[in-house]
Formats: C-alpha cells, structure tokens, sequence
C-alpha cells in the first residue's frame, strides 16, 4: 500500500479534459463543458480505487510440484512443449503420462494457445485440472498443440504446423484439440486434456480413433485456461480406453471453490473408475433418428453394426426422435460467433461480468498480441472476428440473446427423450476424416477445412449435457475410423461410460492395446474371451504417421507387438 508522502506510480492515468469531451462525442452524449469539468474532478476520487485495487496483492493458483522449462518440440507438430512434471507418489493417476492442451495453463512451460498473438507468454499459475492430475500421481510430459484459438474443427491452422491423422498424413485429425489426439492414438501418451466448445474434444477422438469425453458443463473446473465463451466452455478426458476416460475424470471432476463460474457447488464425485464396470445388460438406448441424418454410408453402416453389438450385450434400443435436435447448431451458432467475438476481441480471451478467477497475465498478454498483429489470426478466425463485429454494430447481439433464451428449449428437448431412457446415441460425425489442406488449396477450401460444425456435437455444448465419442470401427469407405457417440442425462455422467461392452472388450480386465505390448498371445488363448472368430487390426503408427499404409495381423499366428500399436476389436 501506499506510504504517507511518497509517490506512487499511477495504475491508470487519469482521462484529460480533451479526452473526456472527445469520449462524450463517440458516445453521442452531448455533454455540457460544465458537465465535462465536474467529471474531470469526479474522476480524481473514482481512480483511487483503482489504484487501491491494483496495489493490494494479486490472488493466484497453487504450483505445487517442481518442475524446467522443457523445450520446444520441432519433429511432431503434435507437440507445442515437451516437459517433465512428476506428480505425487500415489493416487489414481499413478504410473500414467498426460498431455495438457495447450489452451490450459502450466507454470513455468510456455503457452501459445495455437496463435502467433499469444507467442512468447508464460503463464505463472497452473489451472485446476493441471494440478488436480499432479495430485492425482500423473506425469505431465508437455503441451500438445491446438488449433489457432481452438476455434477450428480442422487440425491445419495452428501456428506451429498442421496436425495430421495418425492413420493417414494427408488427412485430417480434427480440431481443435487436435494434438491431444493424436498423441493419445499413437501411444505417446496415456491421456490427455482436451477442450471442447462445439466438438472439440469429440471431433479429433472420432477422427483418430480415441475416446473423447465433453463431460456436463461445470463438472470439471475451467479454471486456469483460455476461454472460448463462458456458456459452452467444457474440460475433458482424451484416452484410448473408456475406462482410463473414467479414471482422468474421476481425478479432474469437482467443485473449485468459486473460482469458476461455469460450476455450481457439489459435495462429492462418484468413482467414475470402478462404478463404470458394471453389467450393461437391460440399459435402455435412445437410438436418435435426427443423429443419423446426412450420415455417409461407410459412417453408418459401421455405426449400424455396433448398434447390432449392443442389443448382443442385452442392451435394448429404442428409436427416439427429437425433432428440434435438427436446429440444435442454428441456435448454437450465434452463441459461438457472438460470444467467442465478445469473449476473445472484446474480453482479452478471459471473456468479463462473471464472478470467479481471472487469469491476467494470460489476459494482458492477449490483448497485447492482439493489439500488435491482429492480420497473423488464419483465414477463419478473421471471417469470425468480422461476422461478429457486423452483428455486434448492426443487431447489438439481439440473435445472441435469442439462441441463449432457446437454449432452454432445446435442452428441455433432450431431457424429456431421456427420461423415457437411459442414454441416447448416434454418429459422432456424418463423415470420416477429409483432407488437410495443401499450398495449392483456395482460401474457401482453407475455410471449409476449419468449419466442421456438426450438429451431433454442438447442440450438447449449448444445452451442456455429457457426451462421449468411442471408435465404433473403421469404414469400409475409407479404411477410417468411425465415432459413435452417447449422450446422457445431465449430471449423470457415468451412465455414457457403460456401454463401452458394444465395442471395447479387455482381456484380464486391461486394454486390448495395452495387453499386446511388448506380449506374445496365441489365437486360442486370445478366443478364451472373444471367440475364434474375432479379427482385429493392428495399426502401427510410428509408420503410419509418415505415410506407410497400417499393417494388417492374423491372430491365427503368434506375434510379439512393439510399443506403439494400438488393438481395436472388429
């Protein structure tokens, strides 16, 4: 605080007279020179409060666990920043390596959240998540790189290099948690956090063939990274196995002490991890008609089998139509054009007016970035960034406000299909993954490449309910994965984690993938728990990422499996 007789440096420097008359004539006030003279003086006394406020201590997140710098990683453009952080020596996540999108906050390893604007800032906090995984026993090992902004449903805009589709490098892996997934999908990681405001999570787990949970909104705290716009923003699990997505949200799950406003209070987190074990026999499944619209052929027939999967299971379905889930992306679309612009542009990337923690030194360093070279946002962020002038100037965000008043309707929608069953599921996307752009690609095949809005994604961010995407299989189209996706009751998160028994079996209750590394298993013992008549394809992406075509294996003969292969049951 300030000592008697010194002299402080001013936190704001006080508007002169000039000043004050030229804001009058932008705001069309017409103010009185008179008045313009009273507010001058006024002003005196209002700006020691803001001096008061900058001067009193700034309140942080805890860094708890020691940790380098690490280094930039220049030959995986799935990577931002390599790291070491060792967690705790016990707790859920012991013995399992983590990513951190880069979206989120880690102390000390810099953050570029995909762009050019933020380049050079290193937060000195760490978010919720970052330090709930730490807590938890996990091994951080970096960043992973994300989509200019995370706000592209592509995997090419982000600042440091495209991202490409472990299963082919000239395809897409899906934005914008992009990198996360690809790491997750290769085995270089164990789990990662992703983030997702229309897809996010869930468009680069079908894309590469993961698991990929949007949980409720709130559920898991935001605390400590980038926003996109308050009402849609969600955290959540990217693994290979739905169990090790249930054991990630069980660490990150829970109430943050008001520091987020996305969270209302909740006493306690079920364990995700053991309850998510149970019989699926008898659980009734909402098959939603609307989801499968525009649906390719490949997407479908794939998503259609697994169905077929789940009635073996004793699973029964249930056809159910919700006809507003067809406008769920309409009312969607104003919410992340208006509100991303309002939160980005005009927020700083911190967004204003709610209660909680504001990371400023992330806020201050985005508006510095943004000030400075706003023409270095890629051809999609620039579209959105004057779209969302246009409707703040000209409608004053009125189609905003509306999509936010039809949210409830929507939502309602949804709530009223379940409670006549347990979950609902469709397709994640209508398509596999496209082609990333080339050097020769025009600027609209470069925006198209960024817009994959689907309406099975969006509309759950809007009206907030849990959603997990599962590869159902691979299209006999393409040869690419397929995601499946369930879609539960608010706050029941656990009920989308049960019927992983359609499609994801384990052999002495581990991951397929993880039991065959570094093994030997013969046919006979294999069929012991999923028959003499199960194929399985075994893809190996140290090759596959630099363009060799995926290895097909019969389980008739006896092989010994390397690191870095991953097992799916067909």
């Amino acid at each position: 605080m300030e000592e008697a007789g010194l002299l402080h440096a001013p936190a704001v420097l006080q508007p002169s007279l000039e000043e004050i008359h030229r804001l009058s004539e932008d705001l069309n006030l017409k103010c009185t020179v008179e008045e313009e003279n009273a507010f001058f003086d006024h002003y005196k006394n209002v700006l020691k409060s803001y001096q008061t406020v900058y001067e009193l201590p700034d309140p942080q997140l805890p860094v708890r666990y020691p940790r380098l710098p690490g280094h930039r990683e220049r030959n995986d453009n799935a990577w931002y920043w390599r790291c070491d952080i060792k967690g705790a020596d016990t707790g859920l996540l012991v013995g399992k390596t983590v990513a951190i999108k880069d979206s989120i906050a880690v102390a000390g390893v810099p953050m570029m959240h995909g762009t050019k604007l933020l380049e050079g800032y290193t937060p000195e906090f760490d978010a919720t998540v970052v330090t709930r995984v730490l807590d938890a026993g996990g091994h951080i090992l970096g960043k992973a790189a994300c989509d200019d902004m995370c706000l592209s449903g592509g995997s090419w805009s982000s600042s440091t290099g495209p991202i490409v589709n472990p299963m082919n490098p000239t395809k897409d892996a899906g934005g914008s948690s992009s990198g996360c997934a690809s790491l997750v999908a290769r085995g270089l990681v164990d789990m990662a956090i992703g983030a997702d405001q229309g897809g996010s999570i869930r468009t680069p787990a079908s894309y590469c063939g993961i698991v990929g949970m949007k949980p409720t909104y709130g559920l898991i705290p935001y605390t400590g990274a980038m926003s996109g716009a308050v009402t849609i923003d969600h955290l959540g699990p990217m693994t290979k196995t739905v169990e090790d997505c249930a054991l990630l949200l069980e660490a990150l799950a829970g109430f943050d002490d008001d520091k987020d406003p996305r969270q209302q209070p909740f006493d306690s987190v079920p364990q995700y991890s053991k309850l998510c074990k149970q019989d699926v026999s008898g659980r009734r499944v909402g098959v939603l008609t609307e989801g499968f619209l525009g649906v390719d052929a490949g997407v479908n027939k794939c998503v259609q089998e697994r169905l077929q999967r789940l009635t073996q299971a004793g699973v029964v379905l249930k056809d159910v139509s919700i006809p507003m889930h067809s406008v769920g992306t309409d009312i969607f679309v104003p919410i992340t054009v208006e509100g991303s612009h309002a939160c980005g542009a005009h927020g700083h990337g911190t967004g204003y007016l709610w209660k909680g923690y504001y990371p400023v030194s992330l806020q201050e360093a985005m508006t510095r970035g943004s000030s400075l070279r706003p023409y270095d946002l890629p051809i999609n962020l620039k579209m959105r960034r004057i779209l969302g002038e246009h409707m703040r100037r000209n409608y004053q965000n009125k189609f905003y406000a509306r999509s936010q008043s039809l949210v409830p309707v929507l939502k309602k929608a949804y709530d009223d299909a379940l409670k006549d069953v347990d979950v609902l599921i469709m397709p994640t996307l209508s398509k596999t993954a496209g082609n990333l752009p080339t050097a020769k690609s025009t600027a609209k095949e470069r925006l198209e490449a960024c817009m994959e809005i689907s309406n099975n994604l969006a509309s759950f961010d809007a009206t907030g309910h849990p959603a997990l995407s599962l590869n159902a299989g691979f299209s006999d189209q393409d040869g690419l994965p397929v995601g499946i996706q369930i879609v539960g009751r608010l706050n029941d998160d656990l009920a989308i984690f049960l019927l992983k028994a359609g499609r994801q079996r384990s052999y002495n209750n581990v991951g397929i993938g993880e039991y065959f590394v570094g093994s030997s298993i013969t046919l006979e013992k294999f069929g012991e728990d999923f028959g003499t008549s199960t194929m399985v394809i075994a893809f190996d992406y140290w090759f596959n990422i630099y363009g060799e075509p995926a290895r097909y294996y019969d389980m008739s003969r006896r092989y010994n499996y390397v690191h870095g292969m991953s097992f799916y049951v067909l």
